[in-house]
């Protein structure tokens, strides 16, 4: 199992521990792409996905193309509240 977290590159706060511990975050410049990025996750074997909200609101596969397949786990992380 591969597990990677996507999150904007102006986000400074999103995932920053799992960084910090050498795993697989990746950062997206213009957020438009993002159902781009995440293709090329799924395309790179990551089984898990996990997403920053303000990233996953500039995807329009998530639901759509994803949810239905079982081998690809995509979570949205809920936003802190002291954001």
């Amino acid at each position: 199992m591969r597990i990677s977290w996507l999150k904007s590159s102006n986000d400074n706060k999103s995932f920053k521990i799992f960084k910090n511990l050498g795993f697989d975050v990746y950062e997206i410049r213009d957020l438009d792409k993002t159902d781009e990025k995440i293709k090329e996750l799924v395309d790179q074997k990551y089984t898990t996905i996990v997403l920053s909200n303000e990233v996953a609101s500039f995807s329009g596969d998530i639901i759509n193309k994803y949810n239905k397949k079982e081998n690809i786990n995509i979570f949205i992380a809920p936003k802190k509240d002291n954001e």
